[in-house]
C-alpha cells in the first residue's frame, strides 16, 4: 500500500549534496513517517485567588489585597500576626505602634524585685537564726506561691504591653487594647475625618527618651479626641498620620 493511500503526508526533501542530515530525511520518508516539531507544552492558567475584593470581612488580611500601594506608602509586607480586628476591603497596614519600652521594662524589673528581694531576706534571716532547716517545705511553699502570684502580675504586664496597639493603615487609625485573655477593646477613626493633631511630651523622661502622645480630633457630632499614648517619636508618627489622612482624602475626592 502506497504512502498517500495510508494517509501519510510526504514531505520533499532537497536532494543537494550529501549530507548526515539528507540521509537520515530520506530514511524517514522511506519508512513512511514525517518529522514534525513537537507541540509546545501550554502553561496550565493559573487559578485566581480569593481577594478582598467583593468578598467577606476578613481578619488579619493586610498586605493581601489586590490594590497596590499608591507612590510613597510603604507595603505592608511584614508579618504582624493575628490582630483581633476585622480589616475593610483594600485596607493595608501601614505601621503598628507599641507604647515606649519605658512603659514595660521598669515595671518588669520592679516586679521582679517585688517577687525575689523578700524570698531571699526571709531565707537570708532565717538561716541566719538556725530555723530555715526547721521550717523546711513550707516556707518553700509558701515562697512558690509568693513568687508565683508576682510570675502572673509580671505576664500580664507583659500580656498589657504586646496587647496595648495602635495600627495606622491606609484608610482608619485603630487602638486596640486587651488586659487579659478575656478582655478586648478596639475604637477607629477614619483617617478622612481626622482634623487638628497635636504632640505632647511633659517631663523629662519623655523628652530625654524621646516618646510621648499624639492627640488626633476627629470630626462628628461632638469633637471626640483620639488619643496615642506613649509612643516613640511622636513627631514621626504624626507625620505620618498627616501624609496618609491627605492621601486618602484625594483619594475619594
Amino acid at each position: 500500500m502506497s504512502n498517500a493511500a495510508a494517509g501519510v503526508r510526504q514531505t520533499p526533501v532537497c536532494l543537494g549534496r550529501s549530507t548526515p542530515g539528507n540521509a537520515l530525511s530520506l530514511v524517514v520518508l522511506a519508512a513512511g513517517a514525517t518529522l514534525e516539531p513537537s507541540p509546545v507544552p501550554r502553561a496550565a492558567p493559573l487559578r485566581a485567588g480569593t481577594g478582598t475584593g467583593g468578598g467577606p470581612i476578613c481578619y488579619n488580611c493586610h498586605g493581601m489585597s489586590a490594590a497596590q500601594p499608591s507612590a510613597g506608602q510603604p507595603a505592608p509586607h511584614e508579618d504582624y500576626g493575628r490582630l483581633p480586628f476585622p480589616f475593610q476591603d483594600g485596607e493595608q497596614i501601614i505601621q503598628l505602634v507599641r507604647r515606649h519600652w519605658w512603659f514595660l521594662w521598669p515595671r518588669s524589673v520592679m516586679l521582679v524585685a517585688f517577687a525575689v528581694l523578700p524570698v531571699a531576706l526571709l531565707a537570708w534571716v532565717f538561716s541566719a537564726a538556725g530555723v530555715l532547716d526547721d521550717l523546711g517545705v513550707f516556707f518553700w511553699l509558701a515562697a512558690l506561691v509568693w513568687l508565683a502570684y508576682w510570675g502572673l502580675r509580671l505576664f500580664l504586664n507583659w500580656y498589657r504591653y504586646q496587647h496595648d496597639i495602635w495600627v495606622v493603615t491606609n484608610q482608619r487609625l485603630i487602638d486596640s487594647y486587651k488586659a487579659h485573655p478575656f478582655n478586648l477593646r478596639v475604637s477607629t477613626a477614619d483617617l478622612v475625618n481626622v482634623q487638628d493633631m497635636s504632640v505632647v511630651k511633659n517631663g523629662i523622661f519623655p523628652t530625654l527618651l524621646n516618646f510621648g502622645d499624639v492627640i488626633c480630633e476627629t470630626a462628628s457630632a461632638e469633637t471626640v479626641a483620639f488619643r496615642i499614648t506613649g509612643v516613640p517619636r511622636p513627631e514621626a508618627l504624626q507625620l505620618l498620620i498627616d501624609r496618609e489622612r491627605d492621601r486618602e482624602r484625594m483619594r475619594r475626592a
